[in-house]
C-alpha cells in the first residue's frame, strides 16, 4: 500500500492530526499485508478501526470545539481547525476506502478459505438460517427494547459508539410510515457465531431479520444500521472539585451525552433516514460516512482471539531476568540482587511476572519493608499489581497507590480498582489539580540493619499485566540512594502541597524535563559533527524542541529518531534537517518505550542515557508529572545502545519518513526483508537467560 502522495504546505513542521492519520495507514498495511498471519491481520484490521473511534472522539471533536468556537489559530504547521477538518475528512476517506477494500476483497475470502465463514444474512442457506432464528428467539430477542419515534416518543439518545438499527415501517391500513430505534445489545458479540462455530453474521443483520417480530402488524420497509461518534474528553474544573473521584464519575455520566462528532451508516441507508439522523444529532453532511463495511469493525478482535494458533503469529515464551531470577532460585533475596548492582528489563522480551510482579510481591510479604510508594495510570482491577498493593496493606504496610482518575478512557475501571484499594487500607491518592500523573515509579522502603534503604523501579510503561505482554517498555530496578530519595521528594510532592523539590538524578516534568533535554541537544551541538543523539518515543510533536533538533541538525550532530506514532518533525530538508533520520517500528508488538541517547563525547565514554515515561509532546513536558531516569551504569548502557542499534538496523517492520510527510516501507539493498526487530531481540534477550518453564 503506497503512502500518500499529498504535498503539505512549506512549513518546518509537519501537521499534528494529519501525522497521526498517516500512523494507522502503517497499521493498516499490516491488515493488508499477506506475509502476515491471517488472524494477526483481522486483529490490525480491529486495531486501525479501533483507532478511528478514538481519533474521532478526541483529536476531531476538539477540532470542531475550536470552529465552533470561533478559533482560528493557526497550527505550527500553519493549519487553521477548519483547514485540518477538511483535509482530515479526505484522508479518512481514503482510508476507510483501503478498509473496506481490504475487509471485503481480502480479509473474508482468506477466512473462508481457513473455515471461518464470515458472511451476511442473505447469504446463508435455510438450515442456517433456521439455527440463527431458533438462536434470536432463545438469547436476543428478550433482551431488545425497539424505540418508536412520534409525538409522544421524542427521538431517543444515541449512546457513543452504540450499534442501532433505524427501522422505518408502515401500517398496512392507514399507510402511515414509523421510524423506530432498535439498539443492538452490548453484551452481544459483535459479530454472531452457532454453537460449534465456523459461521459469523453481524449481530444488527440477525436482528433486522427479525424486525417484524418487534412490530407486530407493521410493514417493514428499511431497516439501515448506524452509528454515533461522540466528544470523549472531560469537562472537568478540578479547582472546583471538593472531591475528585466524585468529580469524575459525574462527568463520565454527562459524557454520554456529549456533542456527536461522526455518523456512519450503510451503503443502501435512505436519504430520509440519514436526514432525520443529522438533524437530530446536530450534525452536518460533513460528519456523516457511508461505509460499505460492517459498521464498528474494532469488533474484529473477536475474531481475531478464536483458539487457531495456526492462524496467528507463533508465540514467544518471555524470559526470566537473569539476575532476579538466579537470586530467587538460591534462596537469596531479591533486595540482595538489586543492591549489587541495577537491574534493566525489556517487556514483553523479559517476563513482567518475573521481574515487576515479583519485585512487588516480595515487597509485599517482606517483614522488613516499611512501605510500598506507587504511581498507576493504566492497570486492571484484577492484575497481580493490585493484589500485591491490597496484600501488603492488609499486613499492615504503609501503602500509597497515587491513581490517575484522568486516564483517558480508562477512568471508570480506574474508579472501580481504586476503591478496591482503599477499601483493602491502601491511601489512595487522586494526582495534582491541572497535571495528569503519567508517570510510571515505584518505591519500595525497607529496614536493613537499622538502615532505611530505597529500592525504586522506575519504566516507560504501565504497570499492567495484561498489555506488558504485547506492548514493548523499559524498566530500570535500583537500590541507588539519589534515586531513591528523589522519589521521595516526588511521592511527597504529590501527596502532599508546597513547592516542588528540586532532584539530583530524575529529570521530572513538567519543570525539569524541557530544560534538560534541550540543554543535552545543545551540549550535543558542541561536538559538531562527532555529535551522536538517539531518540526513541511514541510522539515528537512539541515545536521548541523539534527546533533545538534542527539547530543541532544544522552543526552536523547526526540525528536517528525512532518514532512509532505521530512525527512533526520535517527529516531531510537541505540546510535545516540533512543530518536527522526518522523511522517507525510497527509490528507484532506495540513500541512504546522513550529512550534519550546522547554521545556527550562518547570516545571519551561519557554518553548520557535517559529511560522514562515522557514523548516530546507539549502536554508531557508541561502538563502532566513525568519522570526520566539515567541509565548510569555503563554495562547497562550498552545494553539500551544495542537494542537501538537492533532497532536502527531493521528493514522489515521500519518505515521511513521523507521531507513531504510521507512514509516509505524499508527493504534491504536487493529488495529483500533481512532484519526484524521484534525477531532479533527476542534472539538476544534468549541468548543471556533460559526461558520461563
Amino acid at each position: 500500500m503506497p503512502p500518500s502522495s499529498r504535498r503539505s504546505p512549506t512549513s518546518r513542521f509537519l501537521n499534528r492530526e494529519l501525522s497521526w492519520l498517516e500512523f494507522n495507514r502503517r497499521v493498516l498495511n499490516l491488515a493488508v499485508d499477506l506475509n502476515q498471519p491471517l488472524l494477526e491481520r483481522v486483529r490490525f484490521l480491529a486495531i486501525f478501526a479501533n483507532n478511528f473511534d478514538e481519533f474521532f472522539q478526541v483529536r476531531v471533536a476538539g477540532l470542531k470545539d475550536q470552529v465552533a468556537a470561533g478559533v482560528a489559530t493557526r497550527t505550527p504547521d500553519g493549519r487553521t481547525p477548519r483547514q485540518q477538518l477538511a483535509e482530515i475528512r479526505s484522508r479518512v476517506e481514503e482510508l476507510s476506502a483501503i478498509l473496506e477494500e481490504c475487509f471485503q476483497e481480502d480479509l473474508t475470502p482468506a477466512l473462508e478459505g481457513a473455515g471461518i465463514h464470515l458472511t451476511d444474512w442473505d447469504r446463508l442457506d435455510e438450515h442456517t438460517r433456521k439455527a440463527f432464528s431458533k438462536e434470536f428467539h432463545q438469547r436476543i430477542f428478550p433482551i431488545l427494547t425497539p424505540l418508536a419515534v412520534d409525538p409522544s416518543h421524542p427521538f431517543p439518545y444515541i449512546s457513543n459508539l452504540s450499534l442501532n438499527l433505524a427501522v422505518t415501517a408502515r401500517h398496512p391500513v392507514t399507510g402511515a410510515r414509523r421510524f423506530a430505534r432498535i439498539k443492538v445489545p452490548s453484551s452481544l458479540p459483535r459479530f454472531l457465531g452457532l454453537p460449534g462455530g465456523g459461521v459469523y453474521v453481524p449481530a444488527e443483520q440477525v436482528i433486522a431479520a427479525h424486525a417484524e417480530l418487534l412490530f407486530p402488524g407493521m410493514e417493514i420497509i428499511s431497516t439501515d444500521a448506524f452509528r454515533v461518534i461522540r466528544n470523549a474528553d472531560l469537562d472537568l474544573d478540578e479547582e472546583e472539585a471538593e472531591d475528585l473521584l466524585t468529580a469524575v464519575e459525574l462527568e463520565l455520566r454527562r459524557r454520554r451525552f456529549n456533542q456527536s462528532v461522526r455518523l456512519e451508516v450503510g451503503p443502501g441507508t435512505g436519504a430520509e433516514v440519514v436526514s432525520l439522523l443529522r438533524d437530530e444529532l446536530a450534525l452536518s453532511p460533513e460528519d456523516v460516512y457511508v461505509c460499505r463495511a460492517p459498521l464498528a469493525l474494532a469488533g474484529l478482535m473477536e475474531l481475531a482471539n478464536l483458539d487457531r494458533p495456526e492462524l496467528c503469529h507463533a508465540p514467544f515464551t518471555p524470559i526470566p531476568e537473569p539476575n532476579l531470577t538466579a537470586a530467587d532460585a538460591r534462596g537469596v533475596d531479591l533486595f540482595g540482587a538489586l543492591r549489587r548492582g541495577d537491574v534493566l528489563v525489556h517487556h514483553p522480551y523479559i517476563s513482567f511476572r518475573s521481574s515487576v510482579e515479583t519485585f512487588l510481591n516480595r515487597a509485599a510479604v517482606d517483614p522488613a519493608v516499611l512501605a510500598i510508594k506507587i504511581t498507576l495510570y493504566r492497570t486492571s482491577g484484577d492484575t497481580p499489581i493490585v493484589n500485591a498493593l491490597i496484600r501488603a496493606a492488609e499486613l499492615g504496610k504503609q501503602v500509597v497507590a497515587l491513581v490517575e482518575l484522568k486516564a483517558r478512557f480508562d477512568e471508570e475501571a480506574n474508579i472501580e480498582w481504586a476503591r478496591r484499594l482503599e477499601k483493602a487500607g491502601v491511601h489512595v491518592v487522586y494526582g495534582l489539580v491541572g497535571l495528569k500523573t503519567h508517570t510510571k515509579t515505584t518505591l519500595v522502603i525497607r529496614e536493613e540493619a537499622g538502615v532505611l534503604r530505597r529500592y525504586s523501579h522506575i519504566g516507560t510503561g504501565n504497570y499492567n499485566s495484561r498489555t506488558a505482554k504485547v506492548y514493548e517498555d523499559l524498566g530500570l530496578f535500583t537500590a541507588d540512594e539519589e534515586v531513591g530519595n528523589d522519589l521521595i521528594g516526588l511521592f511527597n510532592y504529590l501527596t502532599g502541597f508546597g513547592s516542588e523539590p528540586a532532584y539530583s538524578r530524575l529529570l521530572v516534568a513538567p519543570l525539569g524535563i524541557r530544560p534538560a533535554i534541550s540543554a543535552l541537544i545543545r551540549a550535543e551541538r558542541e561536538q559538531g559533527s562527532s555529535g551522536r543523539i538517539i531518540m526513541k518515543m511514541n510522539s515528537l510533536v512539541d515545536p521548541d524542541l523539534i527546533d533545538e533538533l534542527y539547530a543541532a541538525s544544522k552543526d552536523g550532530v547526526q540525528i536517528d529518531l525512532i518514532v512509532r506514532g505521530i512525527c512533526c518533525l520535517r527529516p531531510g530538508v537541505a540546510a535545516m534537517s540533512e543530518n536527522i533520520r526518522v523511522r517507525s517500528l510497527i509490528g507484532r508488538y506495540l513500541e512504546h518505550s522513550r529512550v534519550y541517547y546522547f554521545a556527550n563525547g562518547e570516545a571519551e565514554g561519557k554518553p548520557q542515557c535517559y529511560i522514562g515515561s515522557a514523548d516530546l509532546m507539549p502536554r508531557n513536558l508541561d502538563r502532566r508529572i513525568e519522570a526520566l531516569v539515567p541509565i548510569s551504569e555503563p554495562n547497562l548502557r550498552a545494553v539500551v545502545m544495542e537494542l537501538l542499534t537492533i532497532s536502527l538496523a531493521d528493514d522489515t517492520l521500519a518505515w521511513r519518513l521523507d521531507d513531504q510527510g510521507d512514509w516509505w516501507p524499508l527493504v534491504d539493498a536487493a529488495g529483500m526483508h533481512q532484519a526484524d526487530t521484534h525477531l532479533r531481540l527476542h534472539e538476544f534477550w534468549a541468548a543471556r537467560a533460559q526461558p520461563v518453564q
